[in-house]
């Protein structure tokens, strides 16, 4: 079966047949194309919906993805992000094994089609000259065969005529045989030209045009088997890369198969237990007494009319519950906007002085609504003088419950310990170069790197510093962590499970004295008597030392839970500066202490403390 022989004469739809070829093969690329864009547009869909879901760096987001449901998660868009990765990889090979490779072969195979065909057409250009030439010498053999045959005749016309010249005739027979002798060089030239066409026709129909289709035949093969072996590496491409992607679904299969319930329940604990211990019971009051009935300490709430006078001889009860109070005077607080210090007055005569600006009045809450809101809310302050601060909590994190500090504490030492470690290793590098200069001082000089020593040990000798504050403060609230099951500690307070500093701010600076938390007259009495109390859990504490002194500037009355009254002139001590918020906390005896507006006074702190500062 060949072209040459079967489709001699049909060179027209040859040359038809192997164009629609080459567009089919130039329309598979483009269907290739057009696959490899999907390809890449799927990959970079499937990259930025990896990217949109992956938690933000240094957020809150991120600090929640420690569950092992979020860490499966986490892992699922990893996985997608390498499976977006594997059809990136498909359209890379297709382009490279499929596109690239056909569309050179088309621009090569355009260029074989038209040297074929330029032959075919040459070879059937020279055939139709050889026509040519047979047909001409044929019309002249024909015509001279003519012209001898009139000769001829015209001969024997003139030699049977009797009137005709012998001369006459003699021309007309020499011109008859001129023609006949022509005619004879026709007939020759003719049959030589005969043969030599059949002899080319021959030629170009059983060798040129078989061996010129034979090539087209080849060239139309190889065309077909490589389109199919394109197609086989598109599928080769696409299988490549399955066993890639079914690691990754297993991946995203074995992310599932890690979540454990009990673990994420685990962390939860971790994340957010106070290291509180449940409030104890609450004591009953004998209400059938004829004498004179004493407030329980253990109580909630209080009379209005009885509050003031039955407060300072309440017994102390390690029983009380001062911790529950003060967790719902928290939450009220953290209810309650704050409020900046009054300004000073125009001028120093006392009837220009304002008292404060009023805090805004709030109903007293019935028992269950005051359980109901500590059971509810979250424990996160316990410190007044941190909540009024207000931005960054403390350096020693007492803000915050004792199990959630000992894990920020531990935290940090171990920040410290990773800078100590890294200062270590640039130190150590930097005592091998200075060797190095020392054994090749070409190379630098020794002493330019004794700077760079002494600052790296200074910033040691500091890490270390902050590392034994941390772990001093660590190794306390670890030593004063509750333990269940101690009903002594269970009735004495939840506040003793933070640190000594804790308490000691939390007893020392029970509230803002911006006066805007204050509540009605009973609740104002409540709160005092818990303050009270509060004290007196904590007398055995030592008082915050003297700081410096002040003068009253103007008459303040501290009418507000917090605050202390001042008289102008007055020399106080003070015990606590400014901490940004406009309130100085102050003392004028071992009694009496509280915070009065900065703008109020003149403070002169000692040298030795803070250095000397005033404020006016």
């Amino acid at each position: 079966m060949s072209w040459g022989t079967e489709l001699w004469d049909q060179f027209d739809n040859l040359e038809k047949h192997t164009q629609w070829g080459i567009d089919i093969l130039e329309k598979y690329i483009k269907f290739v194309k057009e696959r490899t864009e999907i390809e890449i547009n799927y990959a970079k869909q499937l990259r930025n919906l990896s990217k949109k879901y992956q938690p933000k760096r240094n957020s809150k987001e991120e600090e929640e993805y420690k569950y092992t449901s979020c860490k499966a998660f986490i892992s699922t868009l990893n996985e997608m992000n390498d499976y977006a990765g594997q059809h990136e990889v498909i359209s890379e090979n297709m382009t490279s094994q499929i596109i690239v490779e056909l569309t050179r072969y088309v621009q090569e195979l355009k260029q074989e089609r038209k040297s074929h065909f330029h032959d075919g057409r040459k070879a059937q250009q020279h055939i139709e000259t050889c026509w040519k030439q047979l047909e001409s010498s044929k019309r002249r053999f024909e015509r001279d065969c003519k012209e001898a045959d009139r000769a001829q005749q015209y001969f024997e016309k003139m030699d049977a005529d009797i009137n005709v010249t012998k001369a006459d005739v003699e021309k007309a027979r020499q011109q008859a045989q001129l023609r006949h002798q022509m005619a004879e060089d026709s007939k020759a030239d003719y049959s030589s030209t005969l043969q030599k066409f059949n002899h080319e026709q021959h030629e170009h129909y059983y060798t040129h045009i078989p061996n010129i289709f034979q090539k087209i035949q080849e060239m139309e093969e190889r065309r077909i088997v490589r389109i199919g072996e394109s197609m086989k590496t598109y599928a080769e491409v696409d299988r490549q890369v399955i066993p890639i992607i079914g690691k990754c679904l297993d991946g995203i299969a074995k992310a599932a198969e890690s979540i454990d319930q009990k673990n994420d329940s685990q962390l939860v604990i971790e994340a957010y237990k106070s290291g509180f211990e449940p409030p104890g019971d609450i004591e009953f009051e004998d209400y059938t007494q004829p004498m004179k009935r004493t407030i329980s300490e253990t109580s909630l709430s209080n009379s209005r009319g009885d509050s003031k006078t039955e407060l300072k001889f309440a017994s102390k009860s390690k029983g009380k519950l001062w911790p529950f109070i003060k967790k719902n005077k928290l939450m009220s607080l953290l209810t309650s906007p704050p409020q900046p210090p009054p300004p000073p007055p125009a001028s120093a005569s006392p009837s220009a002085v304002p008292n404060g600006p009023q805090s805004p009045k709030q109903q007293k809450e019935p028992l269950s609504h005051r359980f109901n809101e500590f059971m509810t809310s979250k424990p996160k302050i316990h410190c007044f003088r941190s909540l009024k601060r207000g931005g960054a909590g403390p350096e020693d994190f007492s803000n915050l419950p004792p199990e959630q500090r000992r894990k920020k504490l531990q935290q940090k030492v171990d920040e410290l310990n990773k800078e100590i470690q890294k200062e270590m290793d640039q130190r150590d590098a930097i005592t091998k170069m200075k060797d190095v200069y020392l054994k090749n001082p070409q190379m630098g000089d020794p002493g330019s790197l004794d700077h760079k020593l002494i600052e790296v040990g200074q910033n040691i000798e500091k890490l270390r510093l902050e590392v034994q504050k941390f772990e001093a403060w660590l190794t306390e609230v670890e030593g004063r962590l509750p333990v269940r099951g101690e009903q002594a500690r269970r009735q004495s307070g939840m506040y003793e499970a933070q640190t000594t500093l804790s308490v000691n701010n939390c007893a020392q600076d029970r509230e803002s004295p911006d006066g805007s938390y204050t509540e009605e007259q009973s609740q104002e009495n409540e709160l005092k008597m818990m303050a009270t109390d509060f004290d007196d859990e904590f007398d055995d504490e030592e008082p915050l030392p003297t700081i410096g002194t002040c003068k009253a500037l103007y008459t303040f009355e501290g009418q507000n839970e917090g605050t202390i009254s001042i008289a102008e002139g007055e020399i106080l001590y003070v015990i606590e500066e400014d901490k940004g918020d406009g309130w100085t906390r102050i003392r004028r005896n071992e009694d009496e202490e509280g915070y009065v507006p900065t703008s109020y006074v003149e403070v002169y702190l000692d040298k030795n403390a803070k250095g000397a500062m005033t404020y006016i």
